[in-house]
């Protein structure tokens, strides 16, 4: 995780009862007033369309007629969820606008039931374009701003200004003993004296996609209770806490996530965020010199975490912080105290040592040793290799992870092991990974201006990447960060010295996003090629094949990524 701080601003969601139209305010659009000469000479006045999921709509222009269809059809495994975006526009204001789906029927009056259909309005948010720049953190100058839809909302009804273009969203779960075939549907938009249907249909195939519980897919998207604890105005660890945390990490389960992020000293990543990250471990120094940890938020946290169904690594940071603090608290002066200290120091060894073989006695009693890891990120390699051993002094069985560089002398201490999207882990070293059972993932930050999740990314680069990781043989994707919020996130997804939407996929309130739903719909085509490839003869996978050793990190063309990836999924759904 590398970042810094913009600070900006996204409108405010007035929400309001069942059947009420709502209000959307969002923020000014930045670039050229909006002027009425296109919108005037509209051959109809309230338009409705099917539309490219490729990128964002301009707000304060029509769209262009190519990227639209007055009809959708799609292709879907059962079990598997899909989804596109449309567009209303309008020279017209309207009070309410409303969008409703029926449900989907085959030929013999089979139905995929509206209770798995769902639609919304998307919000514009506030980014930063990067224009130049070649690499995304530590951003020194004034980027040029932009409106872009990325929030999905839960509303179906709207209030409608006049001369804007407004996004929604359709997203269709098929469930899982769908029978195969061909579904016929239609979406209802009824506005001011407006009424139009236009009509879709889904192509069930008789493959079936698992739960996300039984996906091998590794994602791990790093978690930040201490945002929503800011966000909802609750008591850190409190009953309040945990039940406005669930939905948002249930929604995360189903995503296929499998890693659980514990910060186990305060502030990991030296004040990154805008909510910091606290210790789960409370250190206490006795007035003796011996000393004592208090594990019991770490417990609770981790036990939320398996209990919703997140339950592979957890992963504690971290033993080389960012500016190398170790808070405790000291019984002598009756307060928290910080020891700054290198590894090199045998002072590092005598804090961390007493720490590491009492944490690995706790988690054996808990039954959680086997699934810990002490984690690293981004850290020299000399310091991981001091760090390294003392975990193995401490115990030998302990497990370390790290999301950095690709370092091929320790690269086998990792159980959980993610490197750059630009490195390359040699044939060899990820073949003996394998063989050990250990986890190996490719990860994006601000560095890679593309393919990325930022809110300024083509959305097909969410799909992209995790195509990307099947090409290389690695078992998922890792990104910081899941739900790390700026101040005001709901409308503006830029934060410090980095590009929007870094730190970011889910919005308060368990709002989803475009990027977060092209990464689901990425993850859910790795897993069906697994399947696949577990089934068919390999004459029949060539072209599959072919088409993914096109997702390499060499010569990527971020133009080309959006047919790249629809031509790939068409060679995958024709198998």
């Amino acid at each position: 995780m590398k970042k810094s701080f913009y600070c900006l601003l996204f409108g405010l969601f007035v929400y309001t009862q069942q059947g009420y139209s709502q209000r959307i305010n969002e923020l000014k659009d930045p670039k050229a007033p909006q002027t009425t000469e296109k919108w005037n000479s509209l051959k109809e006045n309230n338009n409705f369309s099917f539309s490219t999921a490729d990128y964002s709509y301009s707000k304060r222009n029509p769209p262009t007629l190519e990227t639209l269809s007055k009809s959708w059809i799609t292709k879907a495994w059962r079990g598997e969820k899909v989804h596109t975006q449309l567009v209303f526009w309008s020279n017209q204001n309207h009070d309410k606008i409303e969008v409703s789906s029926s449900p989907l029927k085959n030929s013999k009056g089979q139905e995929i039931g509206t209770k798995d259909i769902t639609t919304g309005y998307i919000s514009y948010v506030m980014t930063d374009l990067p224009g130049d720049l070649k690499n995304g953190c530590g951003i020194s100058k004034i980027l040029d701003s932009a409106l872009v839809a990325d929030r999905i909302t839960n509303q179906s009804s709207f209030e409608y200004d006049k001369n804007t273009t407004r996004p929604l969203w359709l997203s269709i779960q098929v469930p899982r003993d769908a029978a195969p075939g061909i579904y016929k549907g239609s979406l209802t938009l009824k506005g001011t004296n407006y009424n139009t249907t236009i009509p879709y249909t889904v192509e069930v195939l008789s493959h079936i996609l698992p739960e996300a519980k039984d996906w091998a897919y590794h994602l791990d998207l790093w978690q930040n209770p201490y945002s929503i604890a800011r966000h909802h105005n609750v008591e850190l660890w409190s009953p309040a806490h945990f039940s406005v945390m669930k939905p948002y990490y249930e929604r995360l389960r189903d995503a296929g996530q499998k890693n659980i992020t514990a910060s186990i000293i305060n502030d990991p990543w030296n004040g990154q965020t805008y909510d910091k990250y606290q210790a789960m471990i409370k250190w206490t120094k006795k007035k003796d010199g011996s000393w004592s940890y208090d594990y019991s938020i770490f417990d609770k946290w981790v036990s939320f975490m398996r209990e919703i169904g997140i339950s592979e690594y957890i992963n504690c940071y971290s033993m080389i912080p960012w500016n190398m603090n170790f808070q405790y608290f000291d019984e002598n002066t009756g307060k928290y105290e910080i020891l700054k200290i290198k590894t090199d120091d045998p002072k590092y060894r005598a804090h961390w040592l007493p720490l590491l073989k009492d944490f690995a006695k706790h988690l054996k009693q808990k039954g959680y040793f086997e699934w810990t890891t002490i984690a690293m990120d981004e850290r020299p390699q000399e310091d991981m290799k001091r760090a390294i051993a003392i975990i193995k002094e401490a115990d030998p069985q302990f497990k370390s992870s790290l999301a950095g560089g690709y370092h091929p002398q320790i690269s086998n201490e990792f159980a959980d092991y993610s490197i750059t999207l630009g490195e390359d882990m040699a044939p060899d070293v990820l073949k003996a990974r394998q063989e050990k059972g250990y986890k190996t993932t490719v990860y994006t930050c601000c560095s890679e201006i593309f393919p990325n999740t930022f809110t300024n990314s083509g959305y097909q680069e969410a799909t992209w990447l995790a195509w990307h990781s099947v090409q290389r043989g690695f078992d998922g994707y890792l990104r910081w960060a899941f739900d790390c919020w700026n101040s005001n996130p709901n409308q503006d997804t830029r934060y410090g010295t980095w590009l929007g939407g870094d730190t970011y996929f889910v919005y308060p309130d368990n709002m989803t996003s475009i990027r977060f739903e092209k990464l689901i719909e990425g993850i859910q085509d790795a897993e069906k090629i697994r399947i696949l490839k577990k089934e068919l003869k390999a004459s029949q996978l060539q072209k599959l094949n072919d088409a993914i050793a096109g997702f390499t990190n060499k010569n990527i063309n971020q133009k080309a990524i959006p047919n790249q990836v629809k031509e790939a999924q068409k060679i995958l759904n024709s198998l």
